[in-house]
């Protein structure tokens, strides 16, 4: 009777101690690899969202060749001198629009990017850093893209000046589980069109 008395005792023992290292290693795994897998999944979010931002615009591009006299019309005076810059502000909100729902589409449909991590890395050793079998890691963020279409005139010779016109893109970018905790962002910028105007002009979109 005492021997099963003792052989339960010793039994609750092994369990109360493997379940105290559990938690220990749990613990200690939580504490060293969630910072690790934030920061390569923030990494490669953002990555990923760069390069969707950049390919959908150029397909946008390609699509629409552009021109600055889509954006803005050059007014002379009765000499033919160019004297001002008026703005068509339709093609400029129609291509804002469309280009952000693009953007926003391309995002909502990508976003899902693989991570691969050494096992190494999640050790706290130099020498083990990038080193051993990867483990890979599904990571999901959602991204929000606004679009901005700006210009700017830069000197281009005597009496000349070159009119850019461009887009500016600002996407939010967190994640959407709770083991990548990050939020980050990103701006881009887009030549849109240009052209080379004779006189001097007074400067449009700011």
């Amino acid at each position: 009777m005492r021997r099963k008395s003792a052989g339960l005792m010793n039994f609750k023992i092994i369990i109360i101690v493997s379940a105290v290292i559990f938690t220990v290693i749990q613990l200690f795994s939580e504490k060293a690899v969630r910072p690790l897998i934030s920061l390569q999944a923030e990494h490669s979010a953002k990555s990923c969202a760069e390069r969707i931002v950049n390919e959908t615009v150029k397909c946008y591009l390609e699509e629409n060749k552009y021109m600055c006299s889509d954006f803005a019309v050059v007014l002379y005076d009765e000499n033919e001198k160019a004297v001002s810059v008026e703005t068509l502000p339709y093609n400029i909100n129609k291509v804002q629009s469309e280009l952000s729902v693009c953007i926003n589409e391309s995002l909502e449909e990508n976003n899902e990017v693989s991570v691969k991590i050494p096992v190494g890395s999640f050790m706290d050793s130099y020498f083990l850093e990038g080193k051993g079998f990867n483990v890979k890691l599904k990571v999901h963020f959602s991204g929000v893209s606004a679009v901005s279409l700006k210009s700017s005139f830069t000197s281009a010779g005597e009496n000349q000046s070159c009119h850019r016109i461009y887009a500016d893109i600002h996407t939010d970018i967190i994640s959407v589980s709770p083991l990548y905790s990050f939020s980050t962002c990103t701006d881009f910028e887009f030549l849109l069109a240009e052209s080379i105007i004779v006189g001097d002009v007074s400067p449009i979109m700011q």
